[in-house]
């Protein structure tokens, strides 16, 4: 499949990425728990740094690339809020302690960046070969919404009930006790996993189902390969650090899974049609920030009406 990227962007935003997560290992190499101001400061400086990617695209590549790379990076940084809110269930689950919680999700984020990008490249060989993948992933996206819709008020599922972690649990010899933030101890001359790397086997067998989520709903946007990688890179960078900022909040937004819902539902909708009729790019942000910013304004509306009504 064609791309807009040359070699040599290629390899300058692989040296981006490698550059990225050094500097990450490196300022955040002790266990410890992130306060609400540096979680708040390094989201910014990842959208921020996201912003300038969008300006670099456009300058090389033009606007219609830039618009997507826009759109695709706001549905994913959208759809991981719902990570967030698994992710704090799967926490409590395995009783991590907030310390070690930004360990887990680091090593978690190195592992959905190597995921993301077999999928992406997976996916974008498929459409090379069979476009009308592109309708299959239409009704995906389209039926996936309409689940999450009539289904938003269900709790999430039990992160220790997925197959993956189940089948690692049954084959990796596990201890029953945190040992530190070690994710392997030797205890009576053998190696056993401890709690902690359980809760990371449970985090990338969780981003595999968001994956099948994220990558349909992008590739609902643009096929290119290097928009879509690199939308799908930023959103996850900041991931992590969001976590911090939200994950005591996430709750507040009530209404968010609603937004999310008619968001995969529109793209799906989008997909299908698209043999017939191609919607603009710039619609399509329109239509995904309208939605996504009404269910945020009513999910403070209503929480400020509830205090409101309490008070």
């Amino acid at each position: 499949m064609q791309t807009i990227a040359t070699p040599a962007a290629w390899l300058w935003f692989a040296a981006l990425i490698i550059g990225l997560l050094a500097l990450d290992l490196g300022l955040h190499r002790q266990s410890r728990e992130i306060g609400f101001r540096e979680a708040l400061t390094w989201s910014l400086g990842w959208i921020g740094l996201a912003l300038l990617f969008n300006g670099f695209v456009y300058l090389k590549f033009g606007s219609k690339p830039a618009l997507e790379f826009l759109a695709g990076y706001v549905v994913e940084k959208a759809l991981s809020v719902d990570n967030i809110f698994v992710f704090v269930v799967l926490f409590q689950a395995f009783a991590v302690p907030r310390h070690m919680q930004h360990r887990v999700l680091f090593w978690g984020i190195i592992g959905a960046l190597l995921m993301r990008g077999l999928f992406i490249a997976g996916g974008s060989a498929l459409l090379a070969q069979f476009h009308w993948i592109l309708y299959l992933f239409g009704l995906f996206l389209l039926l996936t919404g309409i689940r999450l819709l009539v289904r938003r008020h269900a709790q999430p599922a039990d992160p220790k009930a997925n197959p993956l972690y189940r089948l690692f649990t049954r084959f990796v010899p596990t201890a029953s006790h945190y040992s530190e933030d070690r994710f392997f101890v030797l205890a009576d001359g053998r190696w056993l996993a401890t709690p902690l790397f359980a809760s990371l086997v449970a985090i990338e067998a969780v981003d595999v189902v968001f994956a099948l989520d994220s990558i349909p709903a992008i590739f609902a946007i643009t096929t290119d390969p290097f928009t879509v990688l690199t939308s799908n890179v930023f959103a996850i960078f900041g991931l992590r650090t969001m976590f911090f900022l939200l994950g005591g909040a996430v709750e507040r937004f009530k209404h968010l899974s609603i937004g999310l819902a008619l968001v995969l539902i529109f793209v799906g909708a989008k997909l299908i049609v698209s043999g017939v009729y191609q919607v603009p790019v710039t619609a399509s942000l329109v239509v995904i920030i309208t939605l996504l910013g009404s269910s945020i304004l009513a999910s403070v509306w209503t929480r400020r009406g509830r205090s409101a009504e309490t008070a």
